[in-house]
């Protein structure tokens, strides 16, 4: 689904005009992605959690050179899917 189909259904079901779901769809995602960016834990209750995670240094070999390279720390997202949300997949 991408994200376009997904404004589409919130248009439909939510009966509003396609700008506004635009808008719904666009203001949801943009508040995830500034809680995450503060380094805070989303909880959305039946669906998972979102978070930020810290990876550290560490080394990789490049498969095509066989060369070795280390990747720096960074803060990287995590999905945890809700339990509700393993069930229904595993139906």
């Amino acid at each position: 689904m991408t994200k376009r189909e997904l404004v589409e259904i919130v248009s439909k079901k939510a009966h509003l005009t396609r700008k506004a779901a635009r808008e719904a769809v666009n203001v949801f995602l943009d508040e995830i992605i500034k809680s995450l960016k503060r380094g805070e834990k989303i909880l959305l209750s039946g669906f998972g959690t979102f978070k930020v995670v810290k990876v550290e240094d560490k080394s990789v070999v490049i498969p095509g050179t066989g060369e070795r390279r280390t990747v720096r720390a960074h803060r990287a997202p995590r999905f945890i899917p809700g339990k509700p949300l393993k069930q229904t997949i595993r139906r």
